[in-house]
This record gives structure tokens, C-alpha cells and sequence, in this order.
């Protein structure tokens, strides 16, 4: 049995069939293709598949894809500007090498993203708080931090 789904993502219409366990990590990455969501821990620990549904984060390891039914889904690939130039919060961690390994990066840019959507001058202590979720195993965070710093103050 398939689902039809129709749902907005980054920007642009689709329409697809899922199976009803599918989650939404995995339509995300096997059937649209846009691979820079990370499946990291398959338990909403890491946050390496964070993107926003709806205006809102979510880990899509831990939600089915008929979840987001009519929903806009915004994943990494849909922050490049219209030019394919880098978003604001990536130039930042570019900037501030908030990244080593990159594979935590596309779940902590669109937490960051969330953060200066919902707080748009962070205090280090909000930053960390926000990115709780998220894990790194290579940089210590402090670039990272920074980073977030820096993406806020351009905002």
C-alpha cells in the first residue's frame, strides 16, 4: 500500500507515493535526492537530518514523511540563494571554520537557522541551549559558536 503525498520542498511543488513507514529522513534523501540531510544516529540524538517543516525544526530521522502532508520542507539545499551563492548562516560557518569532518554541518546550520528565526541576537548561552541536539564530534563547538555568533550579527 502507498501514500500520495504533496508537500512543498524548498520551494517547489511535489507530488510522490511513499510507503506508510517511510520516514522522513528517507524521502528526504531516497526519493528526492537532496543527500545533504544526514542520517547520523537514527535516534533524533545527533541532529544531522534537521530540517524545518512548517517554519519549525525537526529531526527527520523521528518522523514519518505522511507527517508532513501539505507541509513546506525546507532541507539544506534550499538555503542557497537564487545565484547558488551560500546562505548567510553557511558563509558563516565557512568563515569561522564552524565545520571540520562535515558531516554534523547541514543539521547545524538549519538548527542555526531556526535559532535566529526565533531569537535574532543570541546570547551564547541561547546558542548553546539551541543546539543542544546537535553533535559534533570533531570541533569542540567553539567555532561553531562563533560561527552562530556570526550569522546573527549579519542578520
Amino acid at each position: 500500500m502507498k501514500v500520495d503525498l504533496n508537500l512543498t520542498v524548498n520551494g517547489r511543488a511535489v507530488s510522490v507515493s511513499v510507503d506508510p513507514r517511510t520516514l522522513l529522513v528517507q524521502l528526504i534523501r531516497e526519493q528526492l535526492q537532496l543527500t545533504g540531510t544526514h542520517v547520523g544516529c537514527d535516534t533524533a540524538q545527533c541532529g544531522a537530518c534537521t530540517v524545518r517543516l512548517d517554519g519549525r525544526a525537526v529531526k527527520a530521522c523521528s518522523m514519518l514523511a505522511v507527517q508532513a502532508q501539505g507541509g513546506t520542507l525546507e532541507t539544506i539545499e534550499g538555503l542557497a540563494a537564487a545565484d547558488g551563492g551560500m546562505h548567510p548562516v553557511q558563509q558563516a560557518f565557512k568563515e569561522c571554520h564552524g565545520l571540520q569532518c562535515g558531516f554534523c554541518t547541514p543539521g547545524m546550520v538549519m538548527a542555526t537557522v531556526q535559532l535566529i528565526a526565533d531569537q535574532p541576537k543570541p546570547t551564547e548561552a541561547q546558542i548553546r541551549e539551541a543546539l543542544e541536539g546537535n553533535i559534533c564530534r570533531c570541533t569542540g563547538y567553539h567555532n561553531i559558536v562563533r560561527a552562530v555568533q556570526t550569522a546573527a550579527s549579519a542578520a
